[in-house]
């Protein structure tokens, strides 16, 4: 038995009665998603992105920072962050969504990290073209992935580790996306949180691909079978070996509209004419459409969706005008992409609650403004 298997337990589904747990609370507490005020912004302020942190932030560097590539290669390479930067930079905004955005509305609800739709951000990032420093090492024939390895370390389910993805060769040298080893978040280093000193981006996949803290890139000649690969997988049974997840799901999500009530943060509207605005994206294909409903999914209508503007691999932004009547609404957005992919009112469940990309839902009510009577 593990030495860690008293504490740290296999994955689990809550039961049908039971609320949010003390362990979820204390993962809410340390990570957090995006206001979804904040989608207004084309270029998520760092503070305001999401952050997920599966173990702990490492200490800065207390000295030069190498990154290492090895395994499979001709020769290896030590880079330090001036070498990196002496290369030529390539800077791309990419949205990054976290794979359990939406785990906690899942019935029944997977215990983890619990999510509702926040989970999202999106950034300028600036650094080195993946391919490159593999050319430069040079690729063995047999090659088949590349791992890469992070700084932070932990146990998550009873095993012990470094935390660790991998990418299909075809993926880690291909151009389009083009995958980076980054230094930089909106034109500055990257903060602790968001993987200082190196991270990397995968644009159009899901956040545990991202590697932060980045230490090594190991080329290896076989599919890579760490915890962190084994997890992200769509199971419905312990013992599935399921599919693995990868890019991002079409999603929009809506600004809620007014102001809110604090706890339940149902919003508040005045009669007439109401815009509606928000953002969707897809890791798939491009967005081609997104849709509004005031009426909890009963009937749509189409929103407008801003022009391409080069970003591929970014949220863009849509509006809808809105005439708000007197009573209880429910707003829904929903996105469809180039493949034809909708976001669906209800989604297939999974132990994971990954993909999650089911219709967000807004309460609203609609109330008259204050008499001037009962103003202070």
């Amino acid at each position: 038995m593990s030495d860690f298997a008293a504490i740290s337990v296999p994955g689990r589904v809550a039961d049908a009665a039971e609320g949010i747990t003390t362990e979820e609370l204390a993962l809410a507490a340390r990570n957090h998603g995006l206001p979804l005020e904040a989608l207004r912004y084309d270029v998520t302020p760092p503070g305001l992105h999401y952050v997920l942190t599966h173990y702990d932030i490492p200490p800065g560097p207390a000295g030069a920072w190498c990154l290492t590539i090895g395994g499979l290669v001709a020769r290896e390479l030590t880079v330090d962050l001036e070498g990196l930067r002496s290369m030529p930079a390539t800077t791309v905004r990419v949205t990054l969504e976290c794979a359990g955005n939406g785990r906690a509305l899942l019935t029944p609800r997977p215990v983890s990290q619990p999510w509702l739709v926040e989970a999202v951000g999106t950034a300028e990032w600036t650094g080195t073209p993946l391919r490159a420093l593999l050319a430069e090492a040079g690729l063995a024939a047999e090659a088949v992935e590349v791992v890469f390895t992070g700084a932070d370390h932990g146990v998550e389910r009873g095993v012990e580790q470094d935390y660790q993805r991998s990418l299909p060769l075809s993926v880690a040298i291909g151009a389009d996306p083009e995958v980076l080893v980054v230094y930089e978040m909106n034109g500055a280093p990257l903060p602790p949180q968001h993987g200082f000193p190196l991270r990397l981006i995968v644009p159009g996949w899901y956040g545990m691909a991202h590697v932060k803290w980045l230490r090594t890139i190991t080329v290896v000649g076989a599919p890579f079978t760490g915890y962190q690969q084994r997890a992200y997988r769509f199971i419905q049974q312990p013992d599935d070996v399921g599919e693995a997840v990868t890019r991002m799901a079409p999603r929009a999500l809506l600004i809620p509209p007014g102001f809110p009530d604090f706890m339940s943060r149902t919003r508040f509207v005045r009669p007439g004419p109401v815009r509606l605005e928000g953002r969707a994206w897809s890791g798939r294909a491009p967005v081609t459409g997104v849709e509004f409903s005031a009426d909890g999914g009963d009937r749509w209508s189409a929103a407008e969706l801003d022009p391409p503007d080069g970003h591929r691999w970014a949220w863009r932004r849509w509006q809808a005008l809105w005439t708000a009547t007197p009573g209880p609404h429910m707003l829904c957005a929903r996105a469809t992409d180039a493949d034809g992919l909708t976001q669906p009112l209800e989604v297939q469940w999974n132990r994971g609650g990954f993909a999650n990309n089911g219709i967000q839902r807004v309460p609203v009510v609609c109330v008259p403004p204050p008499s001037a009577a009962v103003l202070p």
